[in-house]
């Protein structure tokens, strides 16, 4: 019985050990969970139930690895995380702190992509190349993006600061910062640099045809008068 006591509360003191070392190392992923999802309710839920959180600890540890030119290992690893949290993340990419990707299932972020800071990804969304090419060949994303659901960035082209690329828009062109890109092929938008990724308003996306639509008809009512 004694034994038994003793095992448990060595799990238990490896378990908190594990929570304390998780929490400190994954603060910013952490924070942007509850910053981002209003369904974040405490830290053990997130710690426990979130996906993109999982899949994001399991990135940081396989990327380690590949720095250190070890090989196999990571991919492994990536592979691993794929299977358990339907996000596939190559441990060659470049990400910056406070991604958040919600939800996640069929996220695909290739080798060479490079994410900035506090950038949220929903679900469906691939950073992919457009080839067989080698190199670099996988997109760039800025601080503070926010990609939709099923969006695809295709190529070595780069996503600007504070933008938002529209749910299902196909983008295989460059993005200013302060941007708005819906559509296929991608149009841009200006959203007055307006900064969106915090109140993640999908609603109030401007939409560039119907700007311009817009426009014209306001040219035709001045030359009609």
């Amino acid at each position: 019985m004694l034994c038994i006591l003793h095992g448990l509360l060595i799990l238990l003191g490896l378990a908190a050990a594990v929570f304390v070392i998780v929490s400190i190392a994954f603060k910013g992923e952490i924070k942007a969970c509850f910053d981002r999802d209003p369904a974040a309710t405490s830290f053990i839920e997130v710690l426990l139930t979130y996906a993109g959180l999982h899949a994001m600890i399991s990135y940081r540890m396989a990327h380690i690895i590949f720095k250190a030119r070890i090989p196999l290992l990571p991919r492994i690893m990536s592979q691993v995380a794929k299977w358990l949290t339907g996000i596939e993340i190559h441990p060659g990419a470049a990400i910056g702190e406070g991604l958040f990707i919600d939800h996640g299932m069929g996220v695909v972020i290739g080798e060479t992509s490079v994410i900035g800071n506090n950038v949220t990804i929903f679900q469906g969304v691939t950073l992919g190349g457009t080839g067989k090419e080698r190199g670099k060949r996988h997109p760039n994303i800025g601080d503070n993006v926010v990609i939709g659901t099923g969006a695809k960035i295709l190529g070595n082209i780069t996503v600007g600061d504070n933008s938002y690329i529209g749910a299902n828009a196909v983008v295989i062109k460059d993005v200013p910062h302060n941007s708005t890109v819906v559509g296929v092929p991608g149009r841009i938008t200006k959203q007055d640099g307006r900064k969106i990724d915090i109140a993640l308003d999908h609603i109030h996306v401007l939409d560039p045809i119907l700007q311009e639509l817009e426009e014209l008809k306001r040219r035709i009512r001045e030359l009609e008068k």
